[in-house]
């Protein structure tokens, strides 16, 4: 009879979600196509660069380090000037991110194998960016130096190193953002329907219907972690197939390790959307609050800066976050098929995640009874 009970509470919790028309679309199309933006949109690679560069050499390497920057895909113009001032202009008004300066002894300098005079004055407010751009630039030059003559004498004298990316080979940004997008868009979804479920019953005016239905609290509460558990599988299974065939990520790992980890992801999030639904007493109310907690999650889970850059009290409020430990699962299953054991590793503290906010919800939504 219990069994019963439970699936009716199911079925009317979909019927409440794919009834209307436009639930359904905020259901499917949202994640997807936040799934498409965001993995173009949200890089840190540094592209379409604009530099200004003042010449005061009149020699051949000079005019090289120019071509080639020129040349590098990563430039989008190269402004030549003749006036100093105009450097520190052009940085202070935003209209290039780097300005050159190559000194009268550049080319002297080079083909002697000593050390070139070359100044690069970068935007300071752009920190990241600035030193990406730093960085292309000395590679370019570094790359000049070792092709002139005194470079080419002085190669055999130097270590030569050879550089392998494992697990991503080529440095595709895509392959580090799409599967943290497939955790965070999960956690986005899953968190913001269930912490709608019992303010949305408030607002129609059903939840006092519910309360004096035969279902038990526990009933009640197991009724409204279903529904949204199996939504987020459906949206982890799209993501995944996304980024297999819309985005060529390979897939290395156990894709039922990935899954046995989600539902305990699932889990943690929806206890903390009950926790919210409970609270709030409009649908309004419930998106905020969800909100409260999105923001945070995202910041503190590694997804866009490693954690180990954040401060030491910061690091420890990372323990707390169910989505610090999903990516490691999600990233380690795309790209390096983790190994088992460290996945456990990382699902245990999802489970004892959800053993608190799940009891704590289920209290919180008693005492809203009384």
């Amino acid at each position: 009879m219990g069994l019963t009970r439970l699936l009716a509470l199911v079925r009317k919790e979909f019927l409440a979600l794919f009834r209307d028309p436009k639930s359904r679309m905020i259901l499917i199309a949202p994640p997807l196509l936040q799934l498409l933006v965001f993995s173009y949109a949200a890089t840190l690679e540094v592209r379409n660069i604009d530099v200004l560069v003042l010449d005061r050499d009149a020699g051949r390497w000079g005019a090289e380090l120019i071509s080639r920057i020129e040349a590098s895909p990563q430039f989008r113009s190269v402004r030549h000037t003749d006036d100093p001032a105009e450097l520190a202009e052009a940085i202070d008004r935003e209209r290039v991110i780097a300005a050159i300066e190559i000194g009268p002894d550049f080319s002297r300098a080079i083909e002697a194998g000593a050390t070139a005079d070359l100044a690069v004055i970068l935007d300071g407010r752009r920190s990241n960016a600035s030193q990406i751009v730093a960085s292309y630039i000395s590679s370019i030059a570094a790359g000049l130096a070792a092709d002139t003559p005194a470079g080419k004498q002085l190669a055999p004298m130097h270590v030569q190193t050879v550089t392998r990316n494992w697990f991503n080979p080529n440095l595709d940004f895509t392959w580090f953002m799409v599967p943290g997008l497939v955790a965070s868009i999960a956690m986005l979804v899953g968190l913001l329907v269930t912490a709608l479920s019992i303010a949305r019953e408030r607002e129609l005016g059903t939840f006092d219907q519910l309360m004096v239905s035969p279902l038990r609290t526990h009933e009640i509460l197991t009724g409204k972690v279903i529904p949204p558990i199996l939504i987020g599988f459906f949206h982890i299974t799209l993501f995944v197939l996304a980024s297999v065939y819309i985005f060529g990520i390979p897939l290395r790992g156990s894709l039922l390790a990935l899954y046995g980890a989600a539902f305990f992801y699932l889990v943690s999030l929806i206890g903390v959307g009950l926790f919210v639904s409970a609270l709030a007493a409009t649908q309004q109310q419930a998106i905020l609050g969800a909100f409260l907690f999105l923001v945070p999650a995202m910041l503190l889970s590694g997804l866009a800066t490693p954690i180990a850059n954040m401060p030491g009290w910061l690091q420890i409020l990372t323990y707390a976050d169910p989505l610090r430990y999903f990516l490691v699962i999600v990233r380690g299953v795309f790209l390096k098929d983790i190994p088992i054991a460290e996945i456990i590793a990382q699902t245990v503290p999802l489970a004892l995640i959800a053993c608190v906010t799940l009891p704590v919800a289920g209290w919180l939504f008693r005492s809203r009874l009384e």
